[in-house]
């Protein structure tokens, strides 16, 4: 066997080898991290969320940002605060936690709203208020933009909503190119993005500390898995597309909407919100100070109080 067959045997085995051991690892992680929510089937996809609170009270949606999932929002305490006084409703984004994400689709922000609103219908769920996080925000916002489904006003956290050069999309958007993106997210794609995960918490966070209750109950390992590093990476390619189509639509929103964002992020400028809050009709801006793009762990008082206001605008 001449050397570059060798090699080429080595090569094999090794990706072999690391294709196996991610396939293992997702299966181990699901295990230790089975879903904490119920599922609905809706358009085709089924969906995992959770559903706190009265039947009976006002409804708030929560919707996470990119490469999280429904704990975000159970680990700040938010779901459990605003489940005092509303239905709190919060999915997994498709591909995200436990929901799926067909790849017959492109799942646009717009195209997530569609399928959401039909969810929203099957699940009872009228005149809410909806909540982002970060990508989420888009969601929200395509939810806003739609004629048929009316909702109570819109709570945005640390979204992006106006088309700027980003590099780090760039890098992100690589596991979502057909063929090869497979091949980097079944070898070393989570392999890289567990080395880096800590440093991308910290900044996540900063400038203040990664809470403890965050580090204790976060299931990270479920980020790792190739399909939701798919889904992570699409929505990277899809960031600044969104915003670009979104922002001559902004003055339509004729709900209240509330916007918060974190003077110290380092994820996405607070002059994004600032930009918003002036395009806005009816809006609030609400800058915490010393918060980073975490700002749903920094204030959940005063988003969850932002909800009620919002509602009752």
């Amino acid at each position: 066997m001449s050397t570059a067959e060798i090699v080429f045997l080595t090569l094999v085995i090794a990706l072999i080898l690391l294709v196996v051991g991610n396939v293992v690892f997702s299966i181990v992680a699901e295990r230790r991290n089975p879903p904490i929510g119920i599922f609905v089937e809706c358009d085709g996809v089924r969906l995992h969320y959770v559903d706190r609170g009265s039947p009976a009270d006002p409804c708030v949606v929560l919707f996470h940002g990119n490469g999280s999932m429904i704990q975000d929002f159970t680990v700040s305490g938010l779901v459990d605060r605003l489940a005092r006084n509303n239905r709190v409703v919060c999915f997994d984004r498709p591909g995200f936690g436990y929901s799926q994400r067909p790849r017959s689709r492109i799942w646009t922000a717009t195209a997530q709203a569609n399928l959401f609103v039909k969810a929203l219908h099957q699940l009872g769920v009228r005149d809410p208020v909806i909540m982002g996080h970060s990508w989420g925000t888009l969601v929200a916002i395509a939810i806003a933009f739609q004629k048929d489904y009316q909702i109570r006003g819109l709570v945005l956290a640390s979204g992006y909503y106006f088309p700027k050069w980003r590099w780090d999309v760039l890098i992100m958007s690589g596991p979502a190119i057909p063929l090869l993106g497979d091949l980097l997210r079944y070898t070393i794609a989570p392999i890289i993005s567990w080395a880096i995960l800590p440093g991308a918490f910290r900044k996540l966070f900063a400038p203040r500390p990664v809470p403890e209750r965050f580090k204790n109950a976060f299931p990270s390992s479920l980020t790792l898995r190739p399909k939701q590093l798919r889904a992570a990476a699409e929505e990277s390619a899809l960031l600044v597309l969104t915003a670009a189509q979104f922002q001559l639509r902004y003055q339509s929103i004729r709900c209240p909407v509330s916007i918060f964002h974190g003077t110290g992020d380092q994820i996405i400028e607070s002059e994004q919100a600032e930009r918003l809050h002036g395009a806005l009709s009816r809006s609030e801006l609400h800058l915490v100070e010393d918060a980073g793009h975490m700002v749903t762990y920094a204030d959940v008082p005063a988003i969850s109080d932002a909800t009620s206001t919002t509602r009752q605008t």
